[in-house]
């Protein structure tokens, strides 16, 4: 049986890839499942460990959104991203963060390429989210566009180099698609935070992936019950309003057929606010958590 020093030894440093060309790693370490439950038996003390053992108390904890235990443990991996997608990794504030300098160093020569068959169209209902696939024939013309402007920034940024132009200024056209690395440090809460939102199906798929792979690849390993407790309470959970809890209860009281209801009858049960609104987000949201529960047919 792998030892938990020699399971940290085989994961530091190896390179998990991530789209055509990043990668993630774990760098470093600090605690692991039972670093929660020591802290989670500092705060309620002893009585704690009488009733719970460490994967009921974990699950307990997180099921709870007792958070802090949770800090109690952190990691650190390096990571290699697109810049586009780093800048919303960038906007979860609470890690330590220290990213490849492109002035004082060569801008790395690597940009993230779009293959013909992975060219999404927007999506009709989200703003900020993607529809279906475009054409092959549309997605070949788009990459052979995007091969011909990744080679002409490159171009530029390596001639304004030759002419003396100084890295600060010699970058400032490069693509969103150039690579760039950081390390990432950051607790365990903060990492299950991240992860929570990244490896949503409404994240933006690049980000997903990278998400995805920290959390199957590095934190799964490290962290078992954690990873299983956020898998069954977070990831798989599902988070009822008010105006939720009362749409069912309307349904149950007043319908006369069994689960699942038709759309006719979610219509009659929405909250009442929302009946004078042709589009409602929040009643869409309600109606796809019913269809999830098999409480609505789709």
């Amino acid at each position: 049986m792998t030892s938990r020093s020699e399971l940290v030894e085989e994961l530091r440093w190896e390179k998990f890839s991530v789209l055509d060309d990043g990668f993630v790693c774990l760098v470093d370490v600090m605690g692991d499942d039972s670093s929660v439950v020591q802290a989670a038996r500092v705060s309620y003390g002893e009585g704690t460990k009488k009733v719970s053992d460490d994967r009921t108390l974990i699950r307990y904890l997180l099921r709870h959104r007792h958070t802090t235990p949770f800090e109690m443990a952190e990691i650190k991996i390096l990571v290699r991203v697109p810049m586009d997608c780093w800048r919303q990794w960038i906007r979860h504030r609470t890690a330590n963060v220290n990213e490849y300098s492109t002035r004082y160093s060569i801008a790395i020569d690597a940009s993230q390429t779009t293959t013909p068959d992975q060219w999404r169209s927007q999506a009709e209902n989200n703003r900020q989210g993607s529809g279906d696939l475009l054409s092959l024939d549309e997605g070949e013309k788009l990459t052979a566009s995007e091969k011909e402007f990744q080679d002409g920034a490159k171009k530029l940024y390596a001639d304004r180099l030759e002419a003396g132009v100084a890295r600060e200024q010699a970058r400032k056209d490069l693509p969103l698609s150039t690579y760039t690395e950081a390390y990432w440090k950051v607790d365990l809460h903060n990492l299950l935070h991240f992860l929570s939102l990244r490896m949503d199906s409404h994240a933006q798929q690049e980000i997903r992936d990278y998400a995805t792979t920290i959390g199957e690849k590095i934190v799964k390993p490290l962290f078992p019950i954690v990873w299983e407790s956020f898998v069954d309470y977070r990831m798989g959970g599902m988070f009822l309003t008010r105006l939720d809890k009362e749409v069912i209860k309307n349904l149950s009281q007043s319908s006369q057929s069994s689960p699942p209801f038709s759309e006719e009858e979610f219509l009659n049960s929405q909250y009442t606010d929302w009946k004078e609104l042709k589009r409602c987000r929040e009643r869409d949201e309600c109606r796809q958590k019913l269809v999830n529960l098999g409480l609505l047919s789709e």
